[in-house]
């Protein structure tokens, strides 16, 4: 297995969510312009490309951009329930690459699950925005992240961080019974 991460200007560069768009159909854009992206490269073989954000009150939350903004988002989640979308986008660059007639159609899917934080406040939030473990995490939290007082109310909790394993085994199933 290789591992291409996409060009960092792929998300960096993406439109924002429109306001007619919704944010399932957002994080599958994310998640299919990273896909493209490695396959542009022409990297062969089956593509992985995935893309998580969180939501409460129907705002996305992404990653923060700095402390403050990470302040923000866990305040607006504590002691709440909120939503974390997976896009997930599965192609496969057959042999050949671009040359041998393309990338086969992907597949694609959005995975939802249900989170519930309890109250995050005080000495706790200071200690968990301290350890950094904030960075770059959608929603400015990780499920895995110790001493966070997160509850998985309902789906995967693989796709809480960010890869739904059960979809995706699913997705390369389907992708296996493909004709060539």
């Amino acid at each position: 297995m290789l591992v291409v991460p996409p060009p960092e200007a792929v998300e960096a560069e993406a439109a924002p969510q429109s306001a007619d768009e919704t944010l399932e159909a957002y994080v599958l854009r994310l998640a299919r312009a990273k896909g493209q992206a490695v396959a542009a490269m022409g990297i062969e073989g089956p593509i992985l490309a995935c893309d998580t954000l969180s939501e409460v009150d129907g705002a996305a939350l992404g990653k923060p951009i700095d402390r403050n903004d990470a302040r923000r988002m866990l305040t607006q989640l504590s002691g709440r329930v909120h939503r974390v979308l997976t896009g997930v986008w599965l192609g496969c660059l057959p042999a050949g690459g671009l040359t041998s007639g393309g990338l086969l159609t992907p597949l694609e899917a959005v995975e939802e699950s249900l989170l519930e934080m309890g109250p995050l406040e005080g000495a706790l939030l200071d200690w968990y925005l301290d350890s950094g473990m904030w960075q770059g995490k959608a929603g400015a939290c990780g499920f895995q992240d110790e001493r966070l007082p997160l509850r998985l109310v309902s789906g995967s909790g693989s796709n809480v961080v960010g890869l739904p394993l059960e979809r995706v085994r699913a997705m390369l199933a389907d992708l296996d019974q493909r004709p060539v």
